[in-house]
């Protein structure tokens, strides 16, 4: 006989403390017994005990409260393994558990909400914002080199903290003699890691190897970006963010087809800003870039 059979269960078991059958404890928890068997499928409200050979489920009357704000956590959409963690949290910890958690989902729901408008955008054939698009040939340069597989939530974290190991590495390799940027060297998307390279041009080019003999680290390289010929343009900080800057990769891409030019390598940010932390959302601070070839591939 299992649990279902809920009006043959016996009111207690054998022995022990007095504790409430499934139906009853669903009752006053104001939840079915179904949702109950799956609360403790996922391990996040367990019987204070199971008869083995039956399958009877008995409840504490003390867990009504954690019954009901499962239930209710769950409305949210929030991660089981999150409502885990709340449920066994303090009154104060767990209130400010559900806050953080809220605030992501507003995040996350900005987030949609522009991607959606570019999206439609994009598919009616509008362009909302108008990009300068320019060109400009750049030197060959050595390059200190991190490269990661990384999703798109990862880069705003990532790009500083690679960015300023490269430039204190940079120190020991003649200085930094150029504006960092990043190399997509394939899709960075939530369901797309890369890889991208987080690029510091230095001035020696020997120390630099020398460097890397003494300081070898994975992902971590030296080489030698090549001269080349960049098609680019100039967006601010508040551009920086994603999708909007989806829309400046999609300007200087449509510039290279009508100028009848060709991609001639993997696209990139150059970030000039000098103090990223004080720039105002209006400031222009990254350049979207591609190298291009006159050549047809």
């Amino acid at each position: 006989m299992h649990d279902d059979d809920l009006n043959h269960a016996p009111d207690n078991p054998p022995d022990g403390e007095p504790l409430l059958t499934i139906g009853a404890f669903a009752h006053r928890a104001r939840l079915s017994p179904k949702a109950l068997r799956l609360y403790d499928r996922l391990g996040l409200l367990d019987p204070a005990r199971v008869d083995e050979a039956t399958g009877y489920r008995w409840y504490r009357a003390d867990q009504v409260e954690r019954a009901r704000l499962v239930a209710l956590l769950r409305q949210l959409d929030m991660p089981l393994a999150l409502i885990g963690d709340v449920v066994g949290l303090p009154g104060t910890d767990a209130a400010q558990a559900v806050a953080d958690h809220w605030a992501e989902v507003d995040a996350r729901r900005a987030r949609q909400a522009a991607l959606a408008a570019h999206l439609r955008d994009r598919l009616s054939g509008r362009r909302p914002t108008m990009f300068e698009i320019k060109t400009c040939d750049i030197p060959e340069q050595t390059v200190l080199a991190e490269r990661r597989h990384l999703v798109a939530d990862e880069l705003p974290r990532w790009i500083p903290a690679a960015v300023d190991r490269l430039i204190r590495a940079a120190a020991e390799c003649g200085g930094v003699a150029g504006i960092p940027f990043v190399v997509y060297h394939a899709e960075v998307t939530p369901d797309s890691d890369g890889p991208a390279e987080a690029c510091v041009p230095v001035a020696d080019a020997r120390a630099a190897e020398k460097w890397m003999a003494a300081n070898s680290r994975g992902g971590v390289a030296v080489r030698v970006e090549p001269a080349q010929r960049l098609a680019y343009t100039r967006i601010t900080k508040a551009q920086v963010a994603h999708p909007q800057i989806l829309s400046a990769f999609d300007a200087v891409e449509d510039h290279i087809a009508r100028e009848g030019l060709t991609v001639a390598g993997p696209c990139r940010e150059v970030y000039f800003a000098e103090d990223w932390d004080a720039a105002s959302p209006t400031d222009e601070v990254c350049d979207i870039a591609f190298p291009v070839s006159s050549r047809r591939r």
